[in-house]
């Protein structure tokens, strides 16, 4: 009998949730409330009122199906060793707050991060497990 598998979802794999194949997914799949946050956004992102509405319907999807792991004080912890691990790689840390934010939670719950955009972690690959979709 094989172990479940764990993971927290980037917000690149919840918008794209129904196109994935259902065997690259985790077992047991968790989001972050910064997800939660991106996708809220989603809606006022965009003039269109049909990408409006598909954004909206994504959000109200997702807070449905999972409850959001929250940024708390060891995720807070996190984020100064997740900052120090991209600015050391020379990338850019202050544009890309929501994914670092996204990476401490996972790490935080001892939990890999599934993403569609693994660049988006590639230095932090000592602090959590990227697994590329």
């Amino acid at each position: 009998m094989t172990e479940k598998t764990r993971g927290l979802l980037d917000t690149s794999v919840v918008i794209d949730h129904d196109v994935l194949e259902a065997a690259l997914l985790p077992d047991e799949s968790a989001i972050s409330a910064i997800t939660l946050a991106e996708l809220a956004a989603g809606p006022h992102a965009t003039r269109d009122e049909r990408e409006r509405a598909r954004r909206q319907d994504r959000l109200q999807w997702a807070a449905a199906t999972w409850d959001a792991l929250p940024f708390d004080g060891e995720a807070a912890r996190l984020y100064g060793q997740i900052f120090a691990a991209t600015r050391i790689a020379g990338q850019s840390s202050r544009a890309r707050v929501a994914d670092l934010l996204i990476a401490s939670t996972a790490a935080a719950n001892s939990l890999p991060i599934y993403t569609r955009n693994p660049s988006d972690f590639a230095a932090l690959a000592r602090i959590v497990k990227v697994i590329a979709l």
